[in-house]
């Protein structure tokens, strides 16, 4: 069971508004953080050109980086910026749910927008969300950014595991009350207040490591409408700026995302390594005509996923970096299993403690 967060456990920054004002019709912004120095900057730029955000609050998870110092300097000349700190994680919580449900309990508007630090929204971004909660009746609005990939590595896995994901989390189902999917990103994830405190909030999914899409099925579940959807020119983020990075952030969240059981890891290996056409390759080393034969699956292999990029708003020369996505996808994927099973992982400097169904340790 999560643990609730003390009382007293937040340093908030000096002009910090108390949770007990009168709420603001308009948008609160927040963003936890944890050495982003690389990209807070941008993100709460990007944040204060929107006008429907009255307010944008930025928690600090013990960054050991300039974070902080970025984020003061943007004190002065963005008026509604405010940083909050943090001084330690209470057990049973996973760094960035505490630190979302300390920015939440400090928000004075009827809307929460809660955000990652390497997402930057476009012109119009919450308007646009406030848009679609109006037009659907939706009490939470989450768009999957537009993905920023400059290195291969980026080009070959990021692609892929959207494409993936999308045959998990239909944006139709999601949205449709009679369905019981549920899903949401993180990266952009918009809620009434009344339908978050109504859920428990973040405190409800407090250990939690795929807290986004977990506080979804809460918010379904007890009745409120979602609305998820292509985030494509309203809010885009570059994910990884490294490899390791990368195969952190994936093999934290990979065998979740893709059901949490070891059957789904079978299912999903079965599926995206090309088996046949490679076997029907090595054929060729005693029948030259089956070598020609099992290159020809394997570019149908490619084109199909072609189609899947297209689908997903990604660049159809993609598909040139079909075979070190799969195999970069499956090795993450098997490592996320792996680390799942071993009931930990690692993220920003911490262990998170987690657990598989069916396995002991």
């Amino acid at each position: 069971m999560p643990t609730k967060a003390p009382n007293n456990s937040p340093t908030p920054a000096p002009d910090t508004v108390s949770s007990s004002a009168p709420l603001s019709a308009g948008v609160t912004a927040i963003v936890p953080v944890r050495n982003e120095e690389a990209v807070i900057a941008a993100c709460v730029e990007s944040l204060a050109r929107q006008p429907e955000i009255v307010e944008i609050l930025v928690v600090n998870d013990e960054s050991s980086d300039r974070t902080a110092e970025i984020v003061r300097g943007l004190m002065t000349k963005i008026p509604r910026l405010k940083l909050l700190e943090i001084r330690g994680v209470p057990a049973g919580w996973v760094g960035k749910n505490y630190t979302a449900s300390v920015g939440a309990s400090h928000a004075t508007s009827t809307w929460l927008l809660f955000t990652d630090a390497d997402a930057e929204q476009e012109t119009g971004a919450a308007r646009r969300a406030l848009e679609l909660a109006q037009e659907t009746g939706a009490s939470l609005v989450s768009f999957s950014p537009e993905q920023l990939t400059q290195r291969w590595y980026e080009k070959a896995l990021i692609p892929f595991v959207y494409c993936r994901l999308a045959k998990y989390f239909s944006f139709d189902a999601v949205n449709d009350p009679a369905s019981g999917a549920a899903a949401a990103n993180g990266q952009f994830l918009m809620t009434r207040r009344d339908a978050y405190e109504a859920v428990g909030g973040h405190e409800s999914v407090a250990g939690e490591v795929l807290e986004d899409v977990a506080l979804a099925r809460r918010v379904k579940s007890a009745g409120f409408r979602l609305w998820f959807g292509s985030g494509a020119g309203i809010v885009r983020v570059r994910m990884y700026r490294s490899f390791t990075a990368m195969w952190q952030g994936w093999k934290k969240n990979l065998f979740l995302l893709i059901g949490g059981k070891p059957i789904a890891v079978f299912r999903e290996m079965t599926d995206v390594f090309p088996w046949i056409p490679l076997l029907v390759i090595l054929m060729g080393l005693k029948i030259p005509l089956a070598a020609i034969l099992g290159v020809w699956l394997l570019i149908f292999r490619q084109v199909r996923y072609g189609s899947d990029l297209r689908r997903n708003h990604f660049p159809f020369s993609l598909i040139l970096y079909y075979v070190p996505a799969v195999m970069l996808y499956t090795c993450v994927l098997w490592a996320s299993y792996r680390s799942h099973a071993k009931g930990k992982v690692e993220w920003k400097g911490r262990e998170v403690p987690v657990s598989v169904p069916g396995t002991t340790r």
